[in-house]
C-alpha cells in the first residue's frame, strides 16, 4: 500500500518555509484508489517568483485550510502506507516539519521514484520529474506541471511503469522495492536519523572502525543531521560513504552544547572538523591597572598571563589585534607595554610616547589626559573580550523537565559546567559550585560565551 505524495511550497527550506498545496494519491501495488487534492493557507506570504513557478497566488489560499486543519486527513490518508514522492526527502521533510510545529512526530517508511528510476531506467541525463516523464511518454506539460495534483498523478504513473519495468529486470525483479531504493549510505542514514532525538546536544558522525569524523552540535541533532544529508557537494559525499554510526550527547543547554562540541573538537581532532581544532595559544594579551588606576594592556606568554582578555596562536597575531586596538582606541602606547628597550614602565613615566607626538595618544602617557577619561576608551576593548566581571553562574535548561544546567565563570573565564535538580531552588552559591565539573582551558571558549551571553540577555545569572 502506498501514498503517493507531492506539495507546492513557499520556498525550498523546511524550516523556513510552507506548503500551499499538498495531493495524496493512493496506490494498492496495481492501481490508484483514491486522489485528494488540497490547497494549503501558508499563513505567510507566496513570493512572486514562487507564483510563477506554481501558479498559486495569495489570494488563491486565502480562504483554504490552515495546515492543522488537514493534519489529521493527511494522518489518515498515509496511515500503513509507504510515502511514496520524486525526490522523497522534499516533500516529507516538509510535511514532517509541518507536524513537528504542531508537536506531533510523523513518521513514514519513505520510497523514492529518483532513486527506483536510476537504477530501473539507467544512462538518462536527468532524472527530474518533468524529464523522466517525457522520457517515457507521459505528459504533464502546461498548467498541471509545478501544481500538486499534475506531478502526484504523473508520479503514480511513472510509478507503475517503474514496477512494469522491475517485473521484467532480470536481477531486480526478485528485490523489494526498499532494497532497490535503498543503498549501504541511505541505510545508515535512516539508521541515523531514527537514532537522533529531535533534542539539543553534541552528535558523533564514526567511520567504519569507530573512528570520529565529525563533531557538531545543534537544537536538534535530527533535524541537523537531515539537512548534513541533503548536502550534494563532493565533500559532503565524501564523508557520507565514510559514515556508519552514530553517537550523540544531550546537553539541554545550548550553551553547553557549545561548548562541548568546542573541547571535542579539540580533544579528536576529527578530519571532517575545521573549525576549532587549534589547542595551541602561544601568547596572550592581559589587561591590568597601574599603579595610578589606569587600564594598560601588555602582550606575554600564555601561560604567564594573570588576566588574561584573548589568546593567540603566536605572538604576531597578537600585536596585530593589540595595534588594531590603539588605532581604534586612541591608545597610549607606553599603556600597551609598547615602549623602547621593553624596560620596566615604571622608567617611561612622564615621557611622551610616539603616538602623543603624532597627535593619537591624548597624553595618559605625560600628563596631559586624567586617568577616568583614558579608561573609558580603554573599557571599550574590556567590554568586547570579557565574558563579565566578578564570579558567577549561569543557569540554564538542563536535559529533562526537572533539571537545570550550571555554568561557572571565574575571573572572566569559563571554568566549567554541571547539573542540578532544577526542583531544588534551597541550594546555595556555594552549593551550586559543587555541581561543576571543571574542564580544561581553551582560552577561544570565552568568545563563544561571551558571544552567546549577547544574544540571550535575559539569562539567570546568580553571583558568587
Amino acid at each position: 500500500m502506498f501514498a503517493i505524495i507531492d506539495i507546492e511550497t513557499t520556498g525550498g527550506s523546511p524550516e523556513r518555509c510552507k506548503i500551499t498545496e499538498i495531493c495524496i494519491v493512493q496506490h494498492d501495488g496495481l492501481a490508484v484508489t483514491g486522489v485528494w487534492t488540497t490547497l494549503i493557507n501558508p499563513e505567510c506570504y507566496i513570493p512572486g517568483h514562487i507564483t510563477r513557478i506554481t501558479n498559486i497566488t495569495n489570494e488563491m489560499v486565502e480562504n483554504a485550510p490552515k495546515f492543522y486543519e488537514v493534519a489529521k486527513q493527511i494522518i489518515e490518508l498515509t496511515q500503513d502506507r509507504v510515502f511514496v514522492a520524486h525526490n522523497v526527502a522534499f516533500d516529507y521533510g516538509f510535511i514532517r516539519e509541518e507536524f513537528r510545529s504542531l508537536g506531533y512526530q510523523y513518521k513514514r517508511e519513505q520510497l523514492c521514484t529518483v532513486k527506483l528510476a536510476r537504477k530501473l531506467i539507467p544512462g538518462r541525463k536527468s532524472y527530474s520529474l518533468g524529464h523522466i516523464c517525457e522520457y517515457v511518454g507521459i505528459n504533464i506539460a502546461g498548467e498541471v506541471r509545478h501544481r500538486a495534483e499534475g506531478d502526484a498523478v504523473a508520479t503514480a504513473k511513472l510509478f507503475d511503469i517503474l514496477l512494469s519495468r522491475k517485473s521484467e529486470h532480470k536481477v531486480l525483479r526478485s528485490k523489494g522495492l526498499a532494497e532497490i531504493n535503498t543503498s549501504r549510505v541511505d541505510a545508515v542514514k535512516m539508521e541515523i536519523l531514527n537514532r537522533l532525538p529531535e533534542e539539543c546536544g553534541v552528535y558523533y558522525y564514526l567511520g567504519k572502525d569507530a573512528e570520529i569524523l565529525y563533531i557538531g552540535k545543534s537544537r536538534n541533532m535530527r533535524s541537523r543531521a537531515m539537512q548534513h544529508f541533503a548536502g550534494k557537494e563532493p565533500k559532503a559525499r565524501r564523508w557520507q560513504n565514510e559514515l556508519y554510526d552514530v553517537d550523540f550527547v544531550k546537553t539541554g543547554s545550548e550553551l553547553i552544547a557549545l561548548l562541548l562540541e568546542s573541547e571535542e573538537i579539540k580533544k579528536h581532532k576529527p578530519f571532517f572538523n575545521r573549525a576549532r581544532k587549534n589547542s595551541s595559544f602561544t601568547h596572550a594579551v592581559e589587561w591590568f591597572k597601574d599603579k595610578n588606576g589606569v587600564i594598560n594592556f601588555d602582550i606575554v606568554p600564555s601561560e604567564e598571563a594573570k588576566q588574561p582578555l584573548q589568546y593567540y596562536t603566536n605572538y604576531t597575531s597578537a600585536r596585530e589585534f593589540l595595534n588594531s586596538w590603539i588605532e581604534e582606541n586612541r591608545l597610549c602606547l607606553h599603556m600597551c607595554g609598547l615602549f623602547a628597550g621593553h624596560g620596566d614602565r615604571i622608567t617611561n613615566e612622564g615621557r611622551e610616547c610616539f603616538n602623543y607626538q603624532v597627535k593619537q595618544c591624548a597624553g595618559i602617557c605625560c600628563g596631559e589626559e586624567d586617568a577616568e577619561t583614558y579608561n573609558r576608551r580603554a573599557g571599550e576593548v574590556l567590554k568586547e573580550f570579557l565574558i563579565a566581571s566578578g564570579d558567577f553562574i549561569i543557569v540554564d535548561r538542563g536535559r529533562h523537565s526537572e533539571e537545570q544546567s550550571l555554568l561557572l565563570i571565574e575571573n572572566g573565564n569559563f571554568a566549567g559546567y554541571g547539573y542540578f535538580d532544577g526542583a531544588d531552588s534551597a541550594n546555595s552559591p556555594e552549593e551550586l559550585k559543587s555541581f561543576v565539573n571543571r574542564l580544561p582551558h581553551h582560552p577561544d571558549v570565552n568568545d563563544l560565551v561571551r558571544s552567546w551571553m549577547r544574544r540571550n540577555p535575559k539569562l539567570k545569572k546568580i553571583t558568587l
